[in-house]
C-alpha cells in the first residue's frame, strides 16, 4: 500500500472514531446541573446528523440520495390505534375513523395538534428552550407552543385547552410532565384515536447522550380506556434546523374534498 493510500485510511478511521466518539457524547449540563434539554429535535427518527442527513432516504419528506436511510413518516400517516387500551365501544369508534381513512381527523381542519400526537410527527421540528423555572416547547406543526412551569402546582380555574395544563419537575435527570386540563377536540397519535376531557398525560424526557432524548408518555382517560397506555418515541437533535411558520389553513383543500366525499355517498369500502 502506498504512502498516499496509507494517510487516506488513517485519516478515514481517524474520522469514523470522531463520528462515533460525538454519537455517544454526554448530555450538555445546566448550570444547575441538570440535563439541557435546549435544542431542535425531529421526533420519531433516531438518525444522529443534521436534518438533511438524516432525512436522506427515499421515503416521504426524504431526498432519496440514501437508500439505507429510515423512511421518515407522514404528518398525515394514519393508524389503527393497535395496542390502545379502548373499551369495547370506543374501540369500534377508532374502527370507524379508521374505515373512512380518517375523514374525521380535526387537523386536516387545521385545528390544533395535542400530545403525544405533536411527538409523533416526524416531518415536524420541535423545539425546546430551557431555563431553570420552565420549559418551553415550540411545534412548527400548527405552530403551537407550551410553556411548561417547573415546581408549580395547576391552576384551580382550567378551561379545556387543546395542548392542556402542564406542569413540570425533575426526578433524576428525567423531566417529568404531568398534564391535565385538555378538551376533547384532538386526537392522541393516529386514526380516531379520541380521548375526552378527562385525559391525564404524564411524558418523561430523557436525554440520554448529545443527540437523543428518550420520550415516553402514559396517558390515562378512564372515560374511554380500560388501563393506562404507554406511548414511546425518540427525539434527535438536528443542528442548523429552525422552526418555521407553518399557516395551515391558507392553502388546505381537505375540507372541501372530504365534504364532498360525504355528499356523494361514499364510504370508504362499505358501500
Amino acid at each position: 500500500m502506498s504512502l498516499a493510500s496509507l494517510i487516506i485510511v488513517g485519516a478515514l478511521a481517524a474520522n469514523s472514531a470522531l463520528l462515533a466518539q460525538s454519537a455517544k457524547s454526554a448530555a450538555p449540563r445546566a448550570s444547575n446541573g441538570k440535563p439541557d434539554l435546549t435544542g431542535i429535535y425531529q421526533p420519531g427518527n433516531n438518525r444522529r446528523g443534521t436534518w438533511e442527513e438524516a432525512n436522506s432516504g427515499t421515503g416521504l419528506g426524504g431526498s432519496g440520495t440514501d437508500p439505507t436511510a429510515p423512511v421518515v413518516a407522514s404528518s398525515t400517516a394514519r393508524q389503527t390505534g393497535a395496542g390502545a387500551p379502548y373499551q369495547p365501544w370506543a374501540a369500534q369508534k377508532v374502527l370507524e375513523s379508521y374505515k373512512s381513512r380518517a375523514i374525521d381527523d380535526p387537523a386536516a381542519r387545521c385545528l390544533p395538534a395535542g400530545v403525544p400526537r405533536l411527538h409523533s410527527l416526524g416531518l415536524f421540528p420541535i423545539q425546546i428552550v430551557q431555563t431553570p423555572q420552565q420549559i418551553v416547547m415550540l411545534y412548527e406543526y400548527t405552530n403551537v407552543f407550551r410553556i411548561i412551569p417547573l415546581n408549580a402546582k395547576h391552576p384551580d380555574d382550567l378551561e379545556p385547552s387543546y395542548q392542556g395544563n402542564s406542569i413540570g419537575r425533575w426526578e433524576g435527570d428525567t423531566l417529568v410532565v404531568d398534564t391535565i386540563g385538555f378538551n376533547d377536540k384532538t386526537w392522541l397519535v393516529g386514526a380516531g384515536t379520541f380521548h375526552t376531557e378527562a385525559l391525564h398525560i404524564t411524558e418523561r424526557f430523557k436525554r440520554i447522550d448529545r443527540d437523543q432524548i428518550d420520550y415516553d408518555a402514559l396517558i390515562e382517560d378512564p372515560n374511554v380506556f380500560t388501563k393506562p397506555w404507554p406511548y414511546h418515541n425518540t427525539m434527535t437533535l438536528r443542528p442548523g434546523t429552525r422552526i418555521r411558520e407553518y399557516i395551515c389553513g391558507e392553502d388546505n383543500q381537505d375540507p372541501q374534498r372530504y365534504e364532498k366525499m360525504i355528499k356523494d355517498g361514499v364510504k370508504f369500502g362499505r358501500q
